[in-house]
């Protein structure tokens, strides 16, 4: 089966942890015909919320429908940029604020086709995928997150 065609479990337990990262990037050194990798990595912030700060996000999702989804954004990004590899990492449960949660690889021969994969993926996935992120607040409160479009 090709790395295109595989169905990979993209949720992780808690934070991506920077180590995890690092061994991801350190696997592509053999594989001599990418030029370039494109990485985002999606970071909780500690917004402040009516005098209230975000400590932490607790994610969840409707695990199948998400499995489904993450399979087609891949197979489109396949499809519609020149990749060798792609990989996708998001958290669930608790994530603190200043840890990673969402992390998207992208390598390609060559990098304006990694850096747009990259891009069109995490436009996909924060567009489509069914995971919701319960912000909790410093007073032991909580909102429900609101995705938006990132402006450029």
């Amino acid at each position: 089966m090709t790395e295109k065609k595989k169905k990979k479990d993209v949720f992780v337990d808690g934070p991506i942890v920077p180590q995890m990262i690092a061994e991801s990037i350190g696997k592509h050194q053999s594989m001599t015909g990418i030029g370039a990798h494109s990485i985002f990595l999606g970071q909780v912030r500690a917004d402040e919320k009516d005098g209230k700060r975000v400590i932490a996000i607790d994610y969840s999702c409707y695990r199948e429908m998400a499995d489904e989804v993450f399979f087609m954004i891949r197979e489109l990004a396949f499809s519609k940029f020149n990749l060798s590899c792609m990989h996708i990492y998001h958290s669930l449960g608790r994530v603190n604020a200043g840890e990673i949660s969402l992390f998207v690889f992208t390598s390609s021969p060559h990098r304006k086709m990694a850096i747009e994969a990259c891009s069109f993926i995490v436009e996909e996935i924060k567009s489509k995928i069914p995971v919701w992120g319960k912000e909790l607040l410093d007073d032991e409160s909580y909102e429900w997150k609101k995705n938006t479009s990132s402006t450029l």
